[in-house]
């Protein structure tokens, strides 16, 4: 596990976890909390050395760690490092996710050319649910002990109402907003907020490799006629971490430009 540091004048002094930090919506959002002054730390399987930096010229404070959130060592030894550092958790945000698209069968000519395979479907469920699971699990007790804390969860908008050729993913961000779910009746009582986060379709490396008359035809789909930013989802994180959203629990966000399903 790869570590690193940087440092900037003002800050408040909330500590915010951004799973998946390094890229995307996960990027942006980890940039979002640095201006608000937070300290952030990126969790990622592929740590990009000059967030920090950014994270600093945002205005906060960076700690990076090289991390699997399918492994639980490896989860647990990250948030003790963090702890050991900062002192708490304040914020979590379940950010990290992988695709891995194909239908569940192909039918072409009275043939099965493909299908979903079980290592498509494993790798999927196992970083977009299970690392939910692992990461919420070994923060959690931190804010527990502190009676306050915010968990938000990256679901998306087929998690809610399906994909063609997203078995696997749609699996994985509806598994997400069962857990939010369960996890707002259980955690509330210790004063830790637990919501979720639908986007639609945003512009990031991972919608890169959607064909582009597939995002096209979602962009028709959407009322305001665009593709979100990570910055659209990045702001909806901040605000449900705030004392602003100090009401809403167990919630699904969706951040989708009104995108309508099946039109």
């Amino acid at each position: 596990m790869r570590d690193g540091t940087a440092s900037a004048g003002a800050r408040n002094e909330k500590v915010v976890v951004v799973t998946g930090g390094a890229d995307g919506i996960g990027r942006a959002t980890a940039l979002a909390f640095a201006e608000e002054g937070c300290r952030v730390a990126v969790w990622d399987v592929d740590p990009a050395p000059e967030l920090l930096e950014q994270i600093a010229r945002a205005g906060g404070e960076g700690l990076v760690h090289r991390v699997d959130v399918c492994r639980s060592a490896v989860v647990q030894e990250a948030c003790a490092a963090l702890v050991a550092r900062w002192g708490r958790v304040d914020v979590l945000v379940n950010n990290a996710g992988v695709l891995r698209d194909a239908q569940l069968v192909k039918w072409k000519g009275e043939a099965v050319p493909a299908v979903m395979s079980d290592e498509d479907f494993d790798a999927v469920l196992d970083v977009n649910l299970r690392g939910v699971f692992v990461c919420t699990r070994a923060v959690v007790p931190h804010m527990i002990a502190a009676r306050r804390g915010v968990v938000l969860n990256a679901s998306s908008v087929v998690g809610l109402y399906g994909n063609f050729g997203q078995t696997n993913y749609a699996a994985s961000k509806a598994g997400v907003i069962a857990m939010t779910r369960t996890w707002a009746r259980e955690l509330g009582r210790h004063g830790i907020r637990v919501n979720a986060v639908a986007p639609g379709f945003i512009q990031t490396r991972m919608a890169a490799s959607v064909p582009e008359k597939v995002l096209a035809a979602m962009v028709e789909r959407t009322p305001l006629g665009r593709m979100g930013s990570p910055r659209d989802v990045a702001e909806a994180y901040v605000w449900l971490a705030s004392e602003r959203a100090g009401f809403v629990h167990g919630a699904v966000l969706s951040v989708d430009g009104g995108l309508v399903p099946g039109t």
